[in-house]
């Protein structure tokens, strides 16, 4: 059969080397992952895992004594049968059957009994070890910086919270309890077979050694081969979600095949970790699979040639025996488990590497007013590269300030420092003498917000779309916010008004639509200081001035600095701030900056021209 050429389709051919896991990581896609999401160390991991034991320590006491109890029910059969051949051997009659018999149900109905409650009980354990993570996860998720999720990506994080999550359930339900289970069978049924006859025990466990030595060997590359799996397939879902995402504009440039290409791409390298974990296991199960087998084959000779010489009896062989085929159940679920338990243990590294996320250093003050002023403020998305070089400013209390300059000039970047979303890299950024990109959030967020282009439409009636974060507010309020962003007319005119369902299964708004409610909401926070990011783009320029009008009206003496291309905005502003190449290269009134014939009057003059 020949063999498909890869390299066609752009997919990365490489076989990552067993004995240099590490290095291969970083190569293809680990770091690249810890760059956007921090991924926990396996002493993080092993730390939750512990402090999950220990929260939850009374469950798993009870689980243990279940399984304890069902372990023991389960050694009465073997030795029973036991005692049976050699009551046999020795003449007993239909009475010795009979009563082994009860006996054996008996046992079998409290094994049946305690596996149930065990299982049960596991479960229930399980299901509250996986609350408690998802839970945790949440509440530090929503507390991380917003330029670190934005640096995360929207494949990273969809993986995290859906693949990662998955597989932690997994593990969480099913391979921790169930591990739980098989080391306790482990043990019972040792003790059972040392209580037959130490030799025996020995016999048992002559194979350990190897089967420690061959998972170590395994534990020891699978877990970082796991998490360079995981995270090569959140890069697949970046590349599918970017693709999605940008359909028109791939369609428009015709980038379908540069899309197909890389999108084989990272699905050729996620194969090709795919393959080499499973080909781990492939060298691990078989080689650990004899295990089974040479413990029997131990324990039969040696019990054979101690009952010929009379150190033991049949009952005690026949006891031996079966206590030794038990045991290779539990050992082949421990080790099947353990290899399931690394997936899940590498999606809940992935998962607690949001813990490792720097934290926003927290600065309490009550700012004394609403000025803003920037001193040598610089920032850079990454090191060297300073988007915003050395800018100054003051904005006084209730300025309409317009920001405008060419794309990529760093106006959207300036804007997010304004509200506070993260601090400059270097400089000051103060409101009131306090430095806002190191309030606490709800501080900030009451003395700047910003509403950029990008607007969301949660599941929900219009009214809690509108009331988001303000629940308390009345339905004249809620109009009365609609109203000033002209959207009421139209939430009039559906069937059920304030209680129609938006959002995904919903009705479906417009772009411009949903544009207005989150102004709506904005409205109703009436912060002390507005940052509009192009906040009107998906209206047309008439709808768009009488909506800055409104706005206008509504927030009274309020600081409003506006980001805009359309420089009729910047035109009824008080003040117009010219951003070029990172820094404000002209400052002034619409008149002075005019009267200045520089960048400003160039860009005032193309854009009437254009109108």
């Amino acid at each position: 059969m020949k063999e498909f050429d890869q390299s066609k389709l752009g997919i990365a051919t490489f076989d990552p080397p067993p004995n240099n896991t590490t290095r291969v990581a970083k190569d293809f896609g680990l770091d690249r992952a810890k760059a956007r999401l921090p991924i926990a160390s396996d002493t993080t991991v092993n730390h939750e895992l512990l402090t999950l034991f220990k929260q939850h320590r009374n469950e798993f006491a009870w689980v243990a004594m279940l399984q304890v109890l069902t372990v023991i029910a389960a050694l009465v059969a073997p030795r029973a049968f036991g005692n049976l051949l050699e009551a046999l051997k020795d003449g007993a009659g239909r009475e010795a059957v009979v009563s082994t018999v009860l006996l054996i149900t008996a046992a079998l109905t409290f094994q049946t009994i305690f596996a149930y409650f065990t299982r049960t009980k596991a479960a229930i354990l399980g299901e509250f070890v996986l609350s408690a993570l998802r839970e945790r996860f949440v509440q530090r998720a929503v507390q991380l910086p917003p330029d670190a999720i934005e640096r995360a990506g929207s494949g990273e994080l969809l993986n995290r919270t859906t693949t990662d999550i998955n597989h932690v359930t997994w593990a969480v339900r099913d391979a921790l309890p169930v591990i739980t289970i098989c080391i306790s069978e482990i043990v019972i049924i040792s003790i059972g077979i040392f209580i037959t006859s130490p030799v025996f025990l020995a016999a048992a466990l002559v194979t350990l050694p190897v089967v420690v030595g061959l998972t170590r060997w395994y534990l020891r590359r699978s877990p970082q081969a796991y998490r360079v799996e995981s995270s090569l397939y959140s890069q697949v879902n970046s590349v599918l979600v970017e693709t999605a995402e940008g359909g028109r504009t791939i369609e428009a440039l015709q980038l379908g095949d540069d899309r197909l290409i890389r999108t084989r791409s990272a699905i050729g390298r996620w194969l090709q970790w795919e393959r080499y974990t499973m080909r781990l296991r492939s060298r691990w199960f078989p080689a650990v699979s004899f295990s089974y087998i040479a413990p029997l084959a131990a324990v039969l000779p040696i019990g054979a040639s101690m009952y010929q010489n009379g150190q033991i009896s049949l009952a005690q062989l026949t006891a031996a025996l079966l206590y030794t085929q038990m045991l290779a159940d539990p050992i082949e679920g421990l080790l099947w488990w353990i290899d399931e338990f690394q997936s899940g243990k590498a999606s809940l590294s992935r998962l607690l590497g949001i813990y490792e996320v720097p934290n926003r250093e927290i600065k309490e003050a009550n700012p004394a007013n609403d000025e803003l002023i920037g001193t040598d403020v610089h920032y850079a998305y990454r090191t060297g590269k300073d988007v915003l070089k050395g800018v100054n400013f003051i904005v006084q209390p209730g300025t309409r300030l317009a920001i405008v300059g060419p794309s990529g000039a760093g106006k959207s970047t300036l804007g997010r420092l304004l509200a506070g979303v993260q601090p400059p890299t270097d400089g000051k950024l103060t409101v009131g003498d306090a430095e806002i990109g190191y309030l606490p959030v709800e501080q900030a967020r009451s003395h700047v917000a910003l509403v950029t282009q990008e607007h969301h439409v949660f599941v929900g009636t219009i009214r809690e779309n509108v009331s988001l974060a303000f629940t308390d507010k009345s339905d004249d309020e809620i109009w009365q916010a609609l109203d000033a962003v002209n959207a009421s007319m139209w939430v009039r005119e559906l069937e059920k008004g304030l209680d129609t369902e938006v959002g995904s299964g919903g009705h479906r708004l417009l772009p411009a639509q949903a544009q207005q409610i989150a102004l709506a909401r904005l409205v109703l926070a009436n912060p002390r200081t507005l940052v509009l990011d192009e906040a009107t783009s998906l209206l047309d320029a008439k709808a768009a001035r009488n909506l800055e009008g409104s706005l206008n009206q509504v927030l009274g003496e309020r600081t409003v600095i506006a980001i805009a291309h359309r420089l009729q905005t910047a035109h009824d502003a008080d003040l117009i701030a010219v951003v070029e190449d990172g820094e404000i290269s002209e400052w002034g009134s619409h008149d002075q900056l005019l009267a200045a014939g520089g960048a400003y009057a160039a860009l005032w003059r193309s854009w009437r021209d254009e109108h």
